[in-house]
């Protein structure tokens, strides 16, 4: 290793396999919890009809089968999503409750319909037709007669009473609480969908290969990034350029030492920015720091600018930055010295890293649409973590919202709007990082909603970095998260969902995308309103993107890697799916290695990064 450990393992560490053919799984399956959460996915309603996936049920006694995707019989003991049975002295079947508002006015619709249809000749005085019934029966026809008309105004003022009273308590929800008064929190998604269009074939090959470098030791390599001409990976002590469309190489950016830190944020003139070490480890230096901050443009390959700063309580020591991120025309870097803030385009200092009189520092930074910080106080044995919107050009904050006890380790997922993921008192258990996601109003600091998630989903945070999570999606005021993989309906068929949560009410919505049987399926980014998402093949398949519309939630094929063994086992051999990079756009495809090791004589096929596209 070039360099020593700055913090504890990563969860992202990949381990053995990557994301190819099936492997021997634990009992449960990989993810699932040990012992079945109450009402499957999602929060549980009140009372929860069923798990994750279950049509809901009229009052009455539960179904006989399973819901959709699990199979016919369950084992003795429900697995991962089946609801779990009430205790003895419960009853066995949920109290009667009102049927839902949406049935009301259909029911009692069906009913003033039965007395619009033509009855039998047995209905009214059927004893005998024309004037053969005489003046009594027809007095007694029209004392029927009447009585039903009497019936059916009735019921039309019931159903009146019922859409208007109905209509009201919903305008008042609303008023409320600014949500829909659906079951679930669907307010439904409305945008103009995405740029990525499926191309005339999906059929995709191999556009070209990046060699993989030779090393000794483990090495990471973080850093992928597009621009409209280049694409972009990080190497060995250097950033190299190569044609997106060709994989010829462009140009490569020498660096002083290891890169040790970057963002997958990218500004509207491509530009990013990385960190890393002033120099290569030597005898007097085993372990440099993480000194010096850059920013390079993706089109030129140019290294723009870089520099080091001194925090106000370090003297003249340059302080070391484990986190880089980018926001506007702000780079900002923290760490355990204390964060820093730089013009984009110049390098001049916003601010310096600054420990206060009570010890409460900037830890790092989250980027993109806003700036929002993570600050710390109190003792390592005690810490108390706040998130903080910030000005980004002044480093001002716009609201603060205090973290609850027991969060080591905030990750800030999005920031416009905010979401927060933490692992509450270390209950997640999966090494996921993450038991709870905290959706907050940025403006204000105040908490919109809070989602519990342990055990339930494929989605991975790095246990101490502030913004490097995966498989998370932040769009449509929704998070678009992968359910934890699960027995399909085959035999020996594995599978997942996305699925969404309502930010505003921390609801789950009606979104549903199955991966199909033997594939798994994670989010990877927005594209306009539509999400776009990678799925792992089985063994005899290649990898595929789809794109799930933001509305219907429908899925398109956008294109579909080759199933031949040999591009298989590339594929796989990149990395596990949690740590691989994965970068789609314009009909292209880049999967690329975060780690480098010494290649092993098993090891005939593995390359830095691979292209694949459907464009001849």
């Amino acid at each position: 290793m070039t360099q020593p450990p700055q913090q504890p393992p990563s969860p992202d560490e990949p381990p053995q396999g990557g994301f190819g053919p099936p492997q021997e799984s634990p009992a449960g399956g990989f993810g699932a919890p040990q012992e079945p959460p109450a009402g499957g996915f999602g929060p549980p309603q009140d009372p929860p009809p069923a798990g994750y996936g279950y049509p809901a049920q009229p009052p009455g006694p539960p179904p006989q089968q399973p819901g959709y995707g699990y199979p016919a019989q369950p084992p003795q003991q429900p697995g991962y999503g089946y609801p779990t049975q009430p205790p003895a002295q419960q009853p066995a079947q949920p109290p009667y409750q009102q049927p839902p508002y949406q049935q009301q006015p259909y029911q009692q619709q069906q009913q003033y319909q039965q007395f619009q249809q033509p009855q039998p000749a047995t209905a009214f005085g059927a004893t005998g037709g024309g004037d053969g019934g005489g003046k009594k029966s027809r007095t007694q026809l029209q004392i029927i007669i009447a009585a039903a008309v009497a019936v059916v105004l009735i019921i039309g003022a019931g159903v009146f009473f019922l859409t208007s009273s109905g209509d009201d308590d919903k305008n008042e929800a609303k008023k409320k609480d600014g949500s829909s008064s659906s079951a679930d929190g669907d307010k439904g998604v409305s945008g103009g969908g995405g740029q990525e269009q499926a191309p005339t074939s999906t059929k995709g090959r191999v556009a070209f290969q990046v060699p993989l470098p030779k090393v000794t030791d483990l090495t990471s390599v973080y850093g992928s990034w597009i621009s409209d001409t280049t694409y972009v990976k990080s190497g060995i002590n250097q950033i190299v350029g190569y044609d997106l469309v060709k994989g010829n190489q462009l140009w490569t950016i020498p660096l002083p030492g290891e890169l040790c830190a970057k963002t997958d944020h990218v500004s509207k003139d491509y530009r990013t920015a990385v960190a890393f070490a002033a120099n290569k480890p030597s005898a007097d230096d085993k372990y440099p720091r993480c000194t010096k901050v850059g920013v390079i443009d993706l089109k030129s390959g140019e290294l723009v600018w870089s520099k080091s700063v001194q925090g106000t309580n370090a003297g003249d020591r340059d302080v070391a930055f484990s986190e880089i991120t980018l926001s506007g025309e702000t780079v900002a870097g923290g760490g355990f010295d204390g964060g820093a803030a730089f013009d984009l385009k110049t390098g001049a200092i916003r601010w310096k890293p600054d420990i206060s009189s009570d010890g409460c520092y900037d830890t790092g930074y989250g980027g993109g649409e806003g700036l929002v910080a993570v600050r710390r106080c109190g003792t390592s044995s005690s810490p108390q973590l706040t998130v903080q919107a910030l000005n980004p050009l002044t480093g001002a904050p716009v609201s603060s919202y205090k973290m609850p006890a027991g969060v080591d380790y905030p990750h800030i997922v999005s920031t416009k709007p905010l979401v927060v993921a933490a692992d509450v008192g270390e209950t997640a258990g999966d090494g996921s990082g993450i038991s709870d996601f905290f959706s907050i109003d940025e403006k204000t600091g105040k908490l919109r909603a809070k989602i519990s998630a342990a055990g339930k989903f494929e989605a991975r945070c790095g246990s101490t970095d502030v913004e490097k999570c995966s498989h998370i999606v932040v769009g449509n005021d929704r998070l678009y998260l992968p359910t934890a993989e699960h027995e399909g309906t085959g035999e020996y068929g594995r599978t997942n969902e996305v699925v969404s949560y309502d930010l505003a009410t921390g609801k789950s919505t009606t979104d549903r995308a199955d991966a199909g049987e033997r594939y798994m399926m994670y989010p990877l980014r927005m594209d306009g309103s539509n999400i776009l998402a990678y799925k792992t093949p089985p063994y005899d398949k290649g990898g595929q993107i789809v794109s799930l519309d933001g509305s219907s939630f429908k899925e398109t094929l956008l294109l579909e890697n080759p199933a031949d063994k040999a591009t298989r086992d590339a594929e796989s051999g990149l990395g596990a799916i949690s740590a691989v990079e994965i970068r789609y756009a314009d009909g292209r495809l880049f999967i690329a290695s975060p780690y480098l090791s010494k290649p092993s004589e098993y090891d005939q096929r593995r390359y830095l990064a691979m292209s694949f596209t459907a464009k001849k």
